[in-house]
């Protein structure tokens, strides 16, 4: 991918504040925007307590340094010195927060100094967080970066003091390298399907539900429509990558005991999760994202709209949001099943339409972000 354009002309040094860089979606972002700061000749630091993501940090030119910022106990505030510390000592020009205590942490360092020597501070609200005075620092910064107008629209109700003024909607993006069109049908791809589970050989439709084994996912929900779809004839598989983890056996039984009750189990794979998720997408007819939770954004919606996939979702948060905008025919009442049946057989009986994520490309979300910094420093 093109390195992105240097948008301030001289060299920024910007630290980014976690609590560890392990996996998930807020450490991607921490990965994609320090590098996208390396590309465009800046200097890039992360301070988290590390985590086996470390590595690929540094491979891309940025640095790390271990602080456990988000460690819940008292003497982690005594951090907001070090802190203070590292940015004197660093000069550091732009701070950014991305978790709930690293930010308390770094507010505390942040009004420590003096507004000249104070460096420039950002937020970024990743999710829908129970509201509190605890979650309402994510609000503190000079700019407050929104993965979504989800996510905007909830800091503004429940955090009415904000000013609308210094929030920046930039949602996050996908590597469109990582998620290509694939043709439709792709046999190929089924058969590496089935290859992996008995349950999803066959000629009928292929339904995908990614996501970890949680009842927030709901893995429930899929399996009803599978019920219901099979029940009007058509021989549907079920695959939910993801959902079968350690730790979660007792909901994988309760979840293989519905699929007893619903006379599906032999049509149902459950699975760890997959490194081939792409390939997966494309190997499927139809993906589901039905959260019970309304969600800050749905990576899953954006993902499989590049391969080429519909997507059938619950018409709240932000895949609601998503869905309105990239492909309105998937976004169904939420937890109406029946109106989940009817819109997955319009979506399995149409060929899919080519659909422009280009708005939600990394590339895109990694310009967007500097370009906030650059738009802080200047001002400052």
């Amino acid at each position: 991918m093109p390195s992105p354009e240097p948008t301030n002309p001289r060299r920024l040094t910007v630290m980014q504040l976690l609590p560890a860089l392990e996996s998930g979606g807020v450490e991607r972002s921490t990965l994609e925007v320090a590098d996208a700061l390396v590309r465009a000749g800046h200097r890039a630091i992360v301070v988290s307590a590390g985590g086996r993501l470390v590595p690929k940090l540094l491979a891309s030119g940025a640095e790390h340094i271990e602080l456990p910022i988000g460690r819940k106990s008292p003497s982690t505030l005594l951090h907001a010195f070090k802190l203070r510390r590292l940015w004197a000592d660093l000069n550091v020009d732009l701070v950014h927060a991305r978790s709930r205590l690293p930010a308390w942490i770094g507010l505390l360092a942040w009004r420590g100094m003096s507004e000249q020597a104070r460096p420039r501070l950002v937020t970024t609200v990743h999710g829908l967080n129970s509201p509190s005075r605890y979650s309402a620092v994510m609000t503190r910064g000079e700019r407050v970066i929104c993965v979504s107008r989800t996510v905007r629209d909830y800091v503004l109700q429940h955090y009415p003091d904000t000013e609308p003024d210094k929030l920046r909607i930039i949602p996050r993006g996908i590597d469109t390298l990582a998620f290509p069109r694939a043709p439709w049908p792709d046999r190929d791809a089924r058969a590496w399907a089935a290859a992996q589970h008995p349950a999803l050989a066959g000629e009928g439709p292929l339904l995908l539900l990614p996501g970890r084994g949680t009842r927030l996912k709901g893995h429930a929900d899929g399996l009803q429509l599978l019920a219901d779809l099979r029940a009007d004839g058509r021989d549907a598989r079920l695959w939910l990558p993801g959902a079968r983890e350690s730790g979660r056996e007792a909901y994988i039984g309760e979840m293989e005991q519905l699929a007893q009750q619903l006379g599906v189990a032999d049509a149902v794979a459950f699975t760890e999760p997959t490194d081939a998720i792409a390939r997966a997408y494309a190997a499927s007819d139809l993906v589901l994202q039905l959260s019970r939770k309304p969600e800050a954004f749905g990576r899953t919606v954006v993902e499989a709209l590049a391969c080429g996939r519909p997507v059938l979702g619950w018409n709240h948060g932000g895949v609601g949001e998503l869905l309105a905008q990239l492909q309105p025919r998937g976004a169904v009442e939420p937890f109406d099943a029946q109106a989940a049946q009817s819109a997955a057989c319009e979506l399995l009986t149409q060929a899919p339409a080519a659909v422009d994520t280009m708005a939600f490309s990394l590339r895109a979300m990694q310009e967007a972000t500097l370009a906030v910094y650059a738009e802080l420093i200047d001002a400052h």
